[in-house]
């Protein structure tokens, strides 16, 4: 498996330290999540005279650039409060028609997570051309980059350079002093933002992305959404069940999200996720000959990965990059991303090993893989989407470092290793320029069609619970489970969950609730 696409796509998911909880909720491309904004009780019907004129659009569509693909651009009211106001943005759309043969079912929306991923980089990547053969047979296979994503009206906040300095900003402050840096480097990212992007910060909730993508569904002509999301991705789909259950066709959501968890259990959740994935490799690790981090049980095997991130706090090692050198914000990032996939387990290894040896080279790569960071000091703005994102749907955490202080020896009981710097982390979005306009609460999706609702036993990212906990609200919710390590289940190798998943997207037919592979 190639390493650098599986980060780049299914693994978008802590931020500043990660995605999905990007500090203020828990994408990744990652977040890195965050809980369901605040739904109304009746959502603005799509025959509404101001949304008619969108689902009426016709998409113009032309070559991509990329074999195979076509794209093309959608046009979505940039409030759907106030759909008539002439403020619009742009959604950008991919497309691989179905291959045939056999009967075509429509179109197969795509999302990757994050909150901030490429869905267009992942089609054209991944899903268009290594899905199951008969999947893309029978569907269009389709995506979009939500709204501030990439190449859909993004949010910009800071520069490359800016970035480099941000992402090597201490996250485990031992004094004032450091606490304050990471406050100033917090506030200045939030300042950044709404500089560059403050029309569209309030309007890229989840909310907003879900009925984009009911928009979506509308301009291809299907009557229902077929989908499969995975990590964030699967509160995307959630949220969209809720908010139009009617339009739910074949929906998988792998890798789950736990909707009604408030943003403090859902960054501690993750940061134990982080802990008994990072479990799993010191297991592994220790029975490797190349192992740097020696022999011994886990806890043994982590305590010589806490004392080497302490002496990166005090003196970082030379990475090829002079104004980077690998301190321990970067190093834990790195680790962070090798975490989500167990085939990166050799490569973290040879990278740890190294950088005990003065290398941190390839640790930089990976936590530039991690935060999408082209050779030339460029950043998607994955980083960027993933926190605008994840501080509108919820709450922050926490209401400034005292409380940080407060939750620190819980979230170091549910990681020696990556605790403090987590819960650190997870103080971003209390200084984010606008308002949450969500809050933790249920998906039920009343009187949707079945939904199939994947966790992974030892997911670093999404726990287990979470998954357990999305299909005990859905309604028509059907768990099934994947015993094994990393970041989702679908296409990574399981042939009983592959088959589970392609027949329901094919013939319609969930697998039976509780079903274990």
């Amino acid at each position: 498996m190639d390493t650098s696409r599986l980060l780049r796509t299914t693994g978008t998911v802590i931020a500043a330290a990660g995605l999905l909880l990007s500090g203020c909720t828990s994408g990744g491309s990652g977040e890195p999540g965050a809980a369901a904004a605040s739904l109304p009780s009746a959502p603005p019907s799509p025959d509404a005279a101001a949304l008619r004129p969108y689902y009426a659009q016709k998409l113009t569509w032309r070559d991509c650039g990329v074999p195979g693909f076509q794209c093309s651009t959608m046009k979505a009211p940039l409030d759907y409060a106030n759909p008539g106001s002439g403020q619009d943005v742009d959604i950008a759309v991919s497309r691989r028609t179905a291959t045939g043969p056999g009967k075509r079912l429509g179109s197969l929306v795509v999302n990757p997570g994050g909150p901030g991923g490429s869905g267009i980089g992942y089609l054209q990547a991944y899903a268009g051309i290594g899905y199951p053969a008969a999947v893309r047979a029978q569907y269009d296979m389709v995506s979009f980059d939500p709204r501030g994503v990439e190449r859909s009206s993004p949010v910009e906040c800071l520069s490359g350079s800016a970035m480099d300095k941000y992402t090597q900003v201490d996250q485990t402050p031992d004094d004032a002093a450091e606490r304050a840096e990471l406050v100033a480097a917090f506030k200045e990212f939030a300042r950044a933002c709404e500089a560059k992007s403050g029309r569209v910060l309030p309007h890229v909730s989840t909310v907003d992305a879900a009925r984009d993508m009911d928009l979506l569904r509308g301009v291809l002509g299907d009557q229902k959404l077929h989908y499969v999301g995975a990590s964030y991705g699967t509160l995307l789909g959630a949220t969209y069940a809720d908010l139009f259950p009617d339009r739910v066709g074949r929906l998988v959501l792998d890798g789950a999200m736990d909707p009604a968890r408030p943003a403090l259990e859902l960054n501690r959740d993750q940061t134990e996720g982080f802990e008994t994935a990072f479990t799993s490799f010191a297991k592994d690790c220790a029975k490797q000959p190349d192992c740097p981090l020696g022999k011994g049980d886990p806890d043994a095997v982590a305590a010589r990965l806490k004392e080497f991130f302490r002496k990166l706090d005090a003196q970082p090692v030379a990475s090829g990059d002079p104004d980077r050198p690998l301190g321990e914000a970067l190093a834990t990032t790195g680790v962070i991303a090798a975490l989500y996939d167990e085939s990166a387990w050799p490569q973290l290894r040879e990278a740890l090993s190294s950088a005990m040896n003065g290398d941190g080279s390839g640790l930089l790569s990976l936590a530039d893989s991690y935060y999408e960071r082209e050779a030339d000091g460029k950043y998607a703005n994955l980083m960027f989407a993933n926190a605008a994102v994840n501080c509108l749907d919820q709450p922050a955490a926490f209401t400034g470092p005292e409380a940080v202080d407060t939750a620190l020896p819980s979230f170091e009981k549910a990681s020696p290793v990556f605790g403090a710097g987590l819960a650190w982390a997870a103080l971003n979005c209390t200084y984010w320029p606008v308002k949450a306009t969500g809050k933790a609460r249920e998906l039920t999706a009343k009187g949707a069609a079945p939904i199939v609702v994947v966790g992974t036993t030892r997911d670093p990212a999404t726990p287990y619970k979470w998954a357990q906990a999305l299909a005990g609200q859905l309604e028509s919710g059907t768990l099934l489970t994947y015993d094994g390590d990393g970041h989702t289940a679908y296409g990574r190798g399981s042939e009983c969950i592959d088959t589970a998943i392609n027949r329901y997207l094919l013939e319609g037919k969930a697998p039976q609730d509780g079903k274990k592979c």
